[in-house]
């Protein structure tokens, strides 16, 4: 394979940087297909819960379909939580960053802002304030990040729940990665 020749991004050539960029286009192509990799392998889970986290992402995203979600919806559902094996202080904003140039601003507010919408049902448990979303009350997206979290998400975590398998969700996911990004 061809490589560049520069050390620092200053030195590069035009020609060096059509190549990287003909290499970068391809890799963005695959984005889709690394996404199913690294879902089918969430099957691990904090101690605790009772489902893994692929288990809650699927449950989230059936939910989803079976109330008659949009196909960018349903993917978002599935993927709201990925954040939570690298970035678990901040996996919202992750999973909403991942999603950005592929999903309308609405889908992207709301996975953006779901983990601070959770804390509704448990922070005051833990001396935390519950009511953190107050402070978008007014926001366009409020009420949905209210559904989206009360009607699919915390209510994902049933181990009686079936759910659909991941390969049911896999077209979708190749759909909406197979967008020309909103934001380029």
């Amino acid at each position: 394979m061809e490589k560049v020749k520069f050390k620092q991004m200053k030195d590069g050539t035009k020609e060096e940087y059509l190549l990287l960029d003909k290499h970068e286009k391809k890799y963005i192509e695959g984005t889709a297909d690394r996404l199913i990799s690294f879902m089918s392998g969430l099957n691990n889970t904090l101690d605790g819960y009772q489902i893994t986290r692929l288990e809650h992402s699927l449950q989230t995203a059936t939910r989803a379909l079976n109330d008659k979600a949009n196909d960018e919806t349903i993917v978002a559902a599935l993927l709201h939580d990925i954040g939570d094996e690298l970035a678990p202080l901040n996996h919202s904003e992750y999973a909403a960053a991942v999603l950005k140039p592929y999903v309308s601003e609405k889908t992207h507010w709301i996975i953006e802002k779901h983990g601070e919408f959770q804390m509704y049902y448990y922070a005051h448990h833990l001396n935390g304030n519950r009511n953190k979303r107050d402070k978008y009350k007014g926001h366009v997206y409020y009420q949905d990040t209210i559904n989206f979290c009360e009607n699919w998400d915390q209510k994902s975590f049933d181990p009686n729940f079936k759910s659909l398998p991941l390969k049911e969700f896999e077209p979708l996911i190749k759909k909406i990665f197979s967008r020309k990004p909103y934001s380029a």
